[in-house]
């Protein structure tokens, strides 16, 4: 019902125009925000959105604990697990082993992020924290090369294929999980505490491998120390599925179950649906949106790894530093970003989600490569800056990153479509970043290789930012709206309630 300029025009010289036209605007007004009744809203429990956040986090501190220590321990299991030679030969195989296990990780969110949104939430990422525990675990009691010979890389490929088959249900259901606990005008500062697991598992990754490498030295580490941190993933990992378990559904899933119970004639169809067709009909009809997803991911993914991952054996390889200095400035670097997530969040939900991912990803294009400049002047003042330079850039990203990704979809799809954006552009982008910066170094001798290639990533996030819709403090696609108080709930009724007549 549209009311054209002329029409206006028109009423200007007619009294009784003018009122029918009010009378006509009131109700396109009604049409677009129809009346909420006190049913249609959420109102959150507080203690139960901590319970959520608490349990989601964990599953993916643990998740870059094992990528952290992979990472860290590149030099020593390249020593470990392939044959001697060349230094450069076995850090390249160390870091195709790491990169291997994203080949899977597309695989895996094909199959759990589906199975999210036709089972629950809940029950997947139960699922995905069992498999991650066994498959970091394993890798602990693998034998080495010089004990098993050829076996001990294949062992370690196969576990690495666990650890990226589970890990592609992970992310995209504990966004996912935040995202529909979490009340509209907070989404931002509860989706950062999702991040800030990822820097907890970090910091406790580098800082094992710190005190491992301090107590034993590389030929303890060599002989047995590597095995510490992989084996310390069994506990972690029980902790995690009993808070897990200990979760009900997310509101939004439960409102999803609803609907479609009482649409009884459709019922069957409904979930047959989401069983077979819901990945085809990801691909087809939102497809667009999963373009933005894999390149917002993918600038994200690349200055992440190589910030986290990759730094501390840039520093040791090409800069000369120990391992344990190297560990020690990324600790400090990850330190100050902890402290800054949660602030970032809650700044995305005043300011918009789009501010701060355009901050960080103009950061990273601008501040790269003298980032790495500074590095490269070797001093401890210089290094730090330069890191520092190159945190404040990511920390727009990891704080605001988690609200925005769940937002993009609608609630019927949006767990199996954030895990496909996901896993594919992190299968890309991510986990093949340390190997590819490793292998352009090695070709042109350059050492601001890293610089470039960060920089065009993020070219690529300025141009996917600038095509996203701002989605803070508005109720999820699909979702009804949800407030933290009864009071919030009460306005909100009385904002879209109809306007009196004349």
């Amino acid at each position: 019902m549209a009311v054209s300029d002329t029409d206006l025009v028109e009423a200007d010289a007619d009294p009784g125009a003018v009122r029918r036209h009010r009378t006509l605007f009131r109700a396109v007004k009604r049409r677009r925000n129809p009346p909420l009744r006190r049913t249609d809203i959420t109102v959150t429990d507080e203690a139960a959105v901590k319970r959520a956040v608490k349990a989601a986090s964990l599953g993916n501190a643990m998740e870059w604990f094992d990528f952290g220590i992979y990472s860290y321990l590149a030099v020593t299991l390249g020593h470990v697990f392939f044959p001697s030679g060349n230094d450069t030969v076995q850090l390249l195989s160390s870091f195709a082993t790491f990169a291997v296990s994203f080949l899977v990780r597309p695989i895996g969110g094909m199959v759990f992020g589906p199975m999210g949104d036709k089972v629950g939430r809940k029950k997947v990422l139960a699922l995905t924290m069992i498999m991650m525990a066994i498959g970091t675990c394993a890798i602990g009691l693998i034998p080495s090369y010089a004990t098993i010979g050829f076996w001990a890389p294949v062992l370690l490929i196969f576990f690495r294929l666990v650890q990226g088959f589970s890990t592609g249900g992970e992310y995209g259901g504990a966004s996912t999980f935040i995202a529909e606990y979490a009340p509209d005008r907070k989404r931002g500062f509860y989706g950062s505490f999702l991040e800030l697991g990822t820097l907890a598992g970090y910091v406790a990754a580098a800082g094992l491998v710190t005190v491992l490498t301090a107590l034993l030295g590389s030929g303890g580490m060599e002989s047995w120390g590597w095995r510490v941190p992989f084996l310390v993933a069994g506990p972690i990992g029980l902790v995690g599925l009993y808070l897990r378990l200990r979760l009900d559904e997310t509101p939004a899933f439960r409102k999803l179950e609803d609907e479609s119970l009482h649409r009884a004639s459709d019922a069957a169809s409904a979930v047959e649906t989401t069983a077979t067709g819901d990945l085809a009909r990801i691909f087809r009809d939102y497809w667009p949106t999963l373009v933005l997803c894999v390149s917002l991911v993918g600038a994200y993914n690349v200055t992440d790894y190589m910030l986290l991952s990759y730094m501390p054996t840039y520093l040791s390889d090409e800069m000369g530093y120990s391992e344990t200095h190297g560990l020690l400035i990324l600790i400090g670097t990850m330190v100050v970003l902890m402290l800054l997530m949660n602030r970032v969040g809650r700044l995305s939900d005043r300011l918009g989600r789009k501010p701060l991912l355009m901050a960080g990803m103009l950061g990273f294009l601008v501040l790269s490569l003298p980032a790495f400049l500074l590095v490269q002047q070797g001093s401890l003042v210089a290094v730090s800056a330069g890191m520092l330079m190159l945190g404040l850039s990511l920390v727009c990203l990891l704080g605001t990153m988690s609200a925005t990704l769940p937002a993009l979809f609608p609630t019927r799809v949006r767990y199996g479509s954030l895990s496909v954006g996901y896993n594919l552009s992190a299968s890309l982008f991510g986990g093949t970043t340390p190997l590819v910066i490793t292998a352009l170094i090695s070709v042109t001798g350059s050492e601001l290789m890293p610089a470039y290639y960060a920089m065009a990533a993020a070219v690529v996030g300025v141009i996917a930012v600038a095509c996203m819709k701002e989605t803070a403090g508005r109720p999820l696609e699909g979702s009804p709206p949800s407030v933290a108080t009864p009071e919030e709930a009460a306005e909100m009724v009385e904002s879209r309630a109809p306007a009196p007549r004349f």
